[in-house]
Formats: structure tokens, C-alpha cells, sequence
């Protein structure tokens, strides 16, 4: 899967020059966490909901509340965004997006194209597709077991669930507790919970756990 496929677009940007609280209104009205900032179509920055909030005078000032409005209001996107913008290409894995991400700990990653912003990546939009990977809003068998790491063992897994007469609706597999074996998570459909478990005992070395929802 590529980041184009599963990028928002269009964008929604904003000027270095507009203020903190327009900006904030922005965000709730299009339900947005943050957002590019581009000046002469050139991406500059980007701000997040979490900096223009910081932006506003700690709770224990003494001003009035027309005062902290007042110095809030004079206060720019450009004065709270961040200038250093990691950026990606539509043509990235999506996988490799997630790892940049969660790298260099933000939440999302403009992608650009000759400079132009094209599309925005998101945490939401890899929490979505978590979603789908582990077949989370389709009813199944979910099962989580051990299985040795070795050649043949997935392959074993699939065709003991396709000689039950099941089908699967996910497939995951994760590092094991040692070298020595790997985690495998999976979805089934067409079998019951006892069906599952007797198709795959011969073939796994332990079940974790394994329910229907």
C-alpha cells in the first residue's frame, strides 16, 4: 500500500499570517488536528491544535480576560508552527510513512510533489488502516498464537483453516518472544471457535488467545 492511497486530499493549509484563533476555529469547524503552512504555495511549517493551544497565557496570569484575547489575537501561526517539516512523497510505502512518524515522534507528515503539498498522512489514517489489516469491523474466529520461525509454518496455518472450509478476513504476524518464534494474529470466517482451534492444534505451538467477535 502507498501513502497516496491512503492520504487526505485535498488539503487544507493556512498562512503563516493568520491568527491563533482563527486558525483554532478552522481546525474545529473541519474537524483537523493539524495542518500544513504554506506562504506563496511554498510549504513553510506545519501547526498542530496542540500549538496554537500553548500559544494562549498560563492560567495563573493576572490579566483580564479582555487583555488575553487581546495578546492572543496578535498572535500568528507562524509564531507557534513548526519550521522543520519532515515531508513524503505519494509514492512511498506506507509502512515506511508509519515508521517516520513514529521515529521522529509526530503526527502526521505532508506529502508534497514538486514542492506542492498534495496530500497529508496522518496517526488517524494508520489507525484506520490497522483497522482493516485485523479485520476489526467484520465478525470471525480471532485467533493470536506461537508459531516456530521457521520455512512452511504460515503456509501450514493457511491450508489447516482452508481444509476446515474457513477463510480468512486478516493475517498479521509479529515478533515472537525470542528468535526462535513469531506471533501470529488472524481472522477467520465460516468456522466456529472449536473448529478453528481443532483445524490449526497441529500445526501451531501455542494458542494466546482466541474469541469470537
Amino acid at each position: 500500500m502507498l501513502v497516496k492511497r491512503r492520504m487526505s486530499q485535498p488539503v487544507i493549509t493556512v498562512p503563516p499570517d493568520m491568527s491563533v484563533p482563527d486558525c483554532l476555529k478552522l481546525m474545529q469547524r473541519e474537524h483537523i488536528r493539524r495542518t500544513p503552512v504554506v506562504e506563496n504555495g511554498r510549504l513553510v511549517g506545519i501547526v498542530s491544535d496542540k500549538d496554537l493551544l500553548n500559544a494562549s497565557p498560563s492560567t495563573a496570569t493576572s490579566l483580564s480576560i479582555w487583555e488575553i484575547n487581546y495578546l492572543v489575537s496578535r498572535i500568528r501561526v507562524k509564531d507557534v508552527m513548526t519550521k522543520d517539516v519532515l515531508t513524503i512523497t505519494e509514492d512511498m510505502p506506507i509502512e515506511e510513512a508509519a515508521r517516520i512518524m513514529v521515529d521522529n515522534k509526530v503526527g502526521g507528515l505532508p506529502v508534497v510533489n514538486n514542492g506542492d503539498v498534495i496530500g497529508l498522512i496522518t496517526e488517524t489514517d494508520l489507525f484506520k488502516m490497522l483497522l482493516e489489516l485485523m479485520g476489526a469491523r467484520e465478525q470471525g474466529v480471532r485467533v493470536t498464537c506461537v508459531v516456530p520461525e521457521k520455512p512452511g509454518e504460515l503456509a501450514a496455518i493457511t491450508q489447516a483453516i482452508a481444509n476446515a472450509g474457513g477463510s480468512f478476513l486478516a493475517f498479521g504476524q509479529f515478533s515472537g518472544e525470542s528468535s526462535a518464534n513469531r506471533i501470529v494474529t488472524f481472522k477467520v470466517r465460516r468456522l466456529d471457535e472449536t473448529a478453528v482451534r481443532a483445524a490449526i492444534a497441529p500445526v501451531i505451538t501455542e494458542i494466546i488467545d482466541i474469541r469470537s467477535d
